[in-house]
């Protein structure tokens, strides 16, 4: 089939990418002249494992390419896919919706037949009867179908879940738009992936639902976190404990300083003003994001307790300033909140991160980038280990404890364990919700 994908921010360079590595015929539209010279030259403004390899064998096969011409792309579509940004608009926590309504007035005035309209961005229930109006307004003359499809993709593993996903959810209002959408995700569903269908609101509610009780779970873990380490349970041990019952699972069950990224932040916050807007307030949600901010704040406190309660003057090596391992995306990182901290308390700040430079530089001034863990740990007071990138998780811990001022450690990520790092040389370690052995004040 023949698509049109609008935008290639991660959602839409990701799923156009994947989708003509089905065998559909996808032209990417951008407004981005340097982000388009770079994607035709095969390279990916994004960091994505596997996403330069796959985009460069559909490109060389033909199937995949890159424009800025609205109205060659949509010519002759068999489905247009909006794939821009929803953020969350400042000042409300509602999701911003003019570049979807943008992108859908400007689709509607290319169109020369009737197409199917795929909102692939996240949008707040009742988004896509509003771009449906919208399109009945601008484009009488033609009958457009609107899909609500919704993505489930996890940067670092977004091919394997495009590829290989829990399921498909496509919210659509006719018959004509279902067999679109069944065709397309055809190749899926021929290997038994499951493709529910349902309408457009409750498409559009299954994305949010879904990344809420995610959100829940992971600040569920770090409150346990905390209150483990007021009565010396380790945190690692209940969460194996709880993630072997089935009901449960042990997914997003891991104790650290508080979620990021593009999604959960901006999705619950959506979905708390849907709440607030139908008179219907979701309790747990809200609750959920205030947590996730003290979590945050939090481990400033704890990095503090690590150095003597004083940063003035010391240097402090952080490892890690990316949301999550496997991604350049820095969006609502923890590190955001506790880095400038640090700074702000007079700390000399290093950091290292494989993919973080780029985002990082803006982000994060007035602290100095380095190479590698063990660099930014000479001469240092205390390591910070924030983001568990792979290449921190095998630390040798002797060798940088002994290049250190004071071998003290925060793991926020409980990579390590107390009684490991102590055996290594470090005279003080905290992590979350462990074991620790905090320096004597008196």
């Amino acid at each position: 089939m023949k698509i049109a994908m609008i935008g290639t921010g991660y959602v839409g360079l990701v799923s156009g990418v994947c989708l003509s590595d089905f065998g559909h015929e996808v032209v990417c539209v951008d407004k981005n002249t340097d982000k388009l010279a770079l994607l035709r030259d095969g390279q990916t403004p994004i960091f994505e494992p596997g996403l330069d390899t796959l985009m460069e064998r559909n490109m060389a096969a033909g199937r995949l390419s890159f424009t800025d011409n609205l109205a060659e792309a949509t010519n002759e579509a068999d489905a247009v896919f909006i794939a821009v940004g929803t953020p969350s608009r400042r000042g409300d926590g509602h999701a911003d919706l003019s570049f979807v309504f943008g992108a859908v007035k400007e689709v509607a005035q290319t169109l020369k037949k009737p197409t199917v309209i795929v909102t692939k961005s996240t949008v707040p229930v009742g988004t896509n009867q509003q771009v449906a109006e919208l399109l009945a307004e601008s484009r009488p003359d033609l009958a457009c179908d609107v899909v609500s499809n919704p993505e489930f993709l996890r940067e670092g593993a977004a091919i394997d879940d495009f590829m290989h996903p829990d399921r498909i959810v496509v919210g659509v209002q006719s018959d004509r738009a279902a067999e679109v959408m069944a065709e397309i995700y055809r190749p899926l569903s021929l290997r038994d992936y499951p493709l529910l269908t349902t309408d457009l609101e409750t498409a559009e509610m299954i994305k949010y639902a879904a990344n809420a009780f995610l959100a829940t779970k992971v600040t569920f873990i770090n409150e346990i976190a905390m209150l483990c380490e007021r009565t010396g349970a380790d945190v690692k041990d209940v969460a194996n404990g709880m993630g072997f019952d089935s009901r449960i699972g042990p997914k997003f069950l891991q104790a650290g300083p508080g979620y990021g990224g593009s999604c959960f932040p901006k999705d619950t916050k959506a979905l708390a003003r849907i709440g607030q807007d139908h008179s219907r307030p979701l309790q747990i949600v809200e609750t959920v994001i205030k947590v996730n901010e003290e979590v945050k704040r939090m481990m400033i406190d704890k990095i503090v307790d690590l150095c003597g309660e004083r940063l003035q003057g010391k240097t402090i090596a952080v490892l890690g300033v990316t949301f999550k391992p496997d991604t350049d995306d820095m969006r609502d990182a923890p590190a955001l909140t506790i880095v400038p901290a640090l700074v702000g308390l007079g700390a000399d700040v290093r950091v290292v991160d494989p993919q973080g430079y780029r985002e990082g530089q803006t982000l994060l001034p007035n602290v100095s980038w380095v190479d590698d863990a063990y660099t930014a740990a000479d001469g240092a007071h205390a390591v910070v280990l924030l983001t568990e990138w792979n290449e921190f998780r095998g630390l040798d811990l002797r060798e940088m404890a002994g290049r250190m001022a004071s071998p003290r450690m925060a793991d926020l990520r409980n990579i390590y364990s107390c009684d490991y790092a102590l055996d290594a040389g470090f005279e003080a370690y905290t992590a979350i919700g462990r074991k620790t052995a905090l320096p004597d004040l008196d």
